[in-house]
């Protein structure tokens, strides 16, 4: 037996199930009906922007440092997430939530600095060592021995 007080409950779901149902419906069939029904061409299909006719195919793929910033993005962003709840109870938690939560930022920012030494954010080209710099860029050794021969700390 159905109880009539749930069904009442749930009948505005339904509903609102049933209408978003019919709206895809009728805006797939509306489309079919109203839509422009002329076969592409070559010049329709093509990309075009800013006037300028591509002259090489775009990448198929993004590149995999994309994602580790977009991973990055969402992590911070359930920090925050969790973060609100707390700020929001902080003095029922007292001194426990403030531990909890430490920790939990800590854990998140080991996890940052592990994704920034690895190059997560490095987009462009590496660097690469002239040889015997050891390590050093050209900057800093043109400022450790000095631009020209008439200035100090030049060996002559």
């Amino acid at each position: 037996m159905v109880d009539r007080n749930a069904v009442e409950q749930y009948l505005p779901v339904v509903l609102l199930l049933a209408l978003g149902v019919v709206f895809a419906a009728a805006s797939f069939l509306a489309s079919s009906l109203l839509g422009p029904r002329k076969k592409p061409t070559g010049a329709k299909v093509a990309p075009y922007e800013c006037g300028i006719v591509p002259d090489r195919e775009p990448p198929s793929r993004f590149p995999v440092r994309f994602y580790l910033v977009a991973m990055i993005f969402i992590i911070f962003d359930i920090e925050i997430v969790f973060l609100y709840p707390f700020a929001v109870v902080f003095r029922q938690l007292r001194v426990f939530g403030l531990v909890e939560v430490l920790v939990f930022a800590l854990v998140v920012f080991v996890a940052f600095l592990f994704l920034v030494s690895n190059g997560a954010l490095n987009w462009g080209p590496g660097k690469r060592l002239q040889p015997g710099l050891s390590g050093r860029s050209s900057e800093s050794t043109i400022a450790r021995i000095g631009a020209g021969p008439d200035e100090p700390g030049r060996a002559a």
